[in-house]
């Protein structure tokens, strides 16, 4: 399984504000465990983070899954398998 890395920017920066690593082999007990502020930024988002336990079961799947601008608040979130 591989490592979930959430980034969270604003504004406008170069390096995020906020990353969250989870190893992938603790990848679903830690769910439960993710700061607020990242899990309510996702809900807010409409991010399902059960679809993307199930992505990092595979493998094969690596990279950028999910990159999301809002350019009214200079914010940018970007989740990825890596």
């Amino acid at each position: 399984m591989t490592n979930l890395m959430i980034r969270i920017y604003t504004g406008g920066e170069e390096y995020p504000d906020t990353t969250v690593k989870v190893p992938g082999k603790i990848l679903k007990i830690a769910s439960a465990i993710i700061p607020r502020k990242v899990s309510d930024a996702l809900t807010e988002k409409g991010v399902d983070i059960k679809e993307i336990l199930k992505l990092a079961e595979n493998q094969e799947v690596k990279g950028t899954l999910i990159e999301i601008e809002e350019h009214g608040k200079n914010e940018k979130m970007i989740i990825s398998l890596e």
